[in-house]
């Protein structure tokens, strides 16, 4: 079953609609970083605290006190929001959502590929959600009448629990537009740090992406242990010398 963007705002009709068919666990996934040239690729898996999704109405403005509607309102899709946004949303979301968070890094990108990294780290993310869940409730064993919301076009491959793929779901489903908000900080959080192990690329201003200021650090400064080399226009980038060596590089992470 696929679900296309129709609304312009973010709600929680998607999981109300899960939960009313006996779902009792509803999850949204999604990932940040798979575009970047480095780093990892981050995914998070969340879960509402109260599933009593129907005390929230039935739009996105419907959630009690003008306050929290305004707060509310900003569980969007994260790349709609401003840092200092996506950063007051992060602790915000901690505190009504029980969170899970996939990590995987830039040579297992290169060993599997960034698409199935990709999964991988959905599967981590998962994962860790059902553990801390399991955990704080004191529970063993499966939790059944678990259902995934997932951001994509793709369903997670080998997962055993029921999931649909919802194309733009950060954009509708406010259960992903939380998990979009946890991976980009995450994720921007980790670039930060990079920037600080391995200065001269300016990964704390582009994240990785592949602007003009990274191409250039690329050219000067050769790749760094983060750099994915499997992506093309990182060996572009480089001096011939310095990619003889950075193939011999790709080519051991690939066996």
């Amino acid at each position: 079953m696929m679900y296309t963007q129709s609304m312009q705002e973010t709600t929680f009709e998607k999981e109300r609609e899960r939960s009313l068919l006996g779902h009792t666990f509803v999850i949204g996934i999604d990932e940040a970083g798979r575009g970047p040239l480095a780093g990892s690729v981050v995914a998070a898996a969340v879960t509402l605290k109260n599933q009593n999704f129907g005390s929230f109405g039935s739009k996105a403005s419907k959630f009690g006190n003008q306050d929290d509607t305004k707060t509310w309102s900003l569980v969007r899709d994260s790349k709609k929001l401003s840092e200092k946004q996506r950063e007051k949303m992060f602790d915000f979301i901690q505190e009504h959502f029980y969170v899970g968070v996939g990590i995987i890094n830039a040579e297992t990108i290169d060993r599997v590929n960034i698409l199935q990294a990709t999964f991988l780290a959905m599967k981590s993310a998962l994962s860790e959600l059902l553990r801390k869940y399991k955990s704080i409730h004191e529970t063993n064993g499966r939790l059944n009448d678990v259902y995934i919301l997932v951001d994509g076009n793709q369903k997670i491959p080998n997962c055993s629990y029921q999931q649909e793929a919802v194309i733009g779901g950060d954009g509708i489903v406010k259960s992903i537009a939380a998990a979009s908000i946890i991976a980009k900080v995450t994720r921007d959080r980790m670039v930060v740090e990079y920037d600080k192990q391995y200065p001269g690329y300016g990964f704390a201003q582009h994240k990785g992406y592949g602007t003009k200021m990274h191409m250039d650090a690329l050219r000067r400064l050769g790749p760094s242990p983060i750099h994915r080399m499997s992506f093309r226009p990182v060996p572009l980038a480089l001096p011939e010398n310095v990619n003889k060596r950075f193939a011999n590089v790709l080519k051991r992470r690939k066996s």
